[in-house]
């Protein structure tokens, strides 16, 4: 098993480093820790907040000393990870109309693939949320078949609607509010994944796993309807303990 870094981020975190790439297995251990902690139930111990191959561990130094807290870290990051991978799984309904899509043709053009095989591939794989960042409630999903892999665009777009599906690299992601963006749009999905109020509130956490079911852009907008009037929300299709 690799080992780990202990690294100060200033007087109230401190990172816990796995590895120095995106790995399933590294991240897996990044959540098997934060859920240890978690469960620890430790005074002092304030957030923790996973990355691809990190744990940052917020705490409050005048209840929780460093020494005490790398002591703890040091000890639960040896326990052994779960023999069932945590989190919850969604399927999330994906609009690909060219409408919706505007980089879609670009796309499969560039990989040598109809745009309906990128949306096949797109849609088939079941997608692993390593982290949550850069937007309130944005998860980024790996790991994208090879076909599918691309670099940003070369030239990022200065806004992009909330909902748009994108791929770049060996990620996907459904950004969850309008804002710049460098990433390939190939679809829209109508659900928001970040409820503000009355509690800030993400619907997607790091150990989830995700599908895209395809949808036309008349059930979009039906979609759209239901969840603007409050009478549709998705849920996940099984509940175990997510870290």
């Amino acid at each position: 098993m690799d080992g780990f870094r202990l690294l100060s981020a200033g007087d109230t975190a401190l990172v816990v480093e796995f590895g120095d790439r995106i790995d399933r297995r590294l991240n897996a251990r990044v959540l098997a820790l934060a859920r240890h902690l978690n469960e620890a139930k430790i005074d002092g111990l304030i957030e923790t907040v996973p990355t691809f191959r990190s744990l940052m561990v917020q705490f409050d130094p005048l209840v929780l000393p460093l020494t005490t807290l790398a002591a703890h870290v040091a000890d639960l990051a040896k326990r052994p990870e779960p023999a069932e991978e945590l989190g919850r799984s969604w399927t999330l309904p994906v609009c690909y109309d060219t409408i919706l899509a505007p980089d879609l043709e670009e796309v499969a053009g560039r990989l040598n693939l109809s745009p309906a095989q990128v949306v096949e591939r797109h849609s088939a794989t079941i997608y692993h949320i390593y982290m949550l960042g850069f937007l309130p409630g944005q998860a980024y999903m790996g790991d994208l078949p090879g076909e599918l892999v691309l670099p940003r665009r070369e030239t990022p777009r200065q806004r992009i609607p909330a909902g748009s599906v994108a791929i770049a690299m060996s990620m996907t992601c459904i950004f969850p509010m309008e804002t710049p963006c460098g990433w390939h749009l190939i679809g829209r999905s109508p659900v928001p994944l970040f409820e503000p109020l009355p509690v800030p509130q993400p619907l997607l956490a790091p150990g989830d796993k995700v599908r895209f079911a395809p949808i036309s852009q008349r059930e979009y907008e039906n979609v759209a309807a239901k969840i603007a009037d409050g009478t549709f929300r998705p849920h996940p299709e099984t509940s175990r303990a997510a870290a």
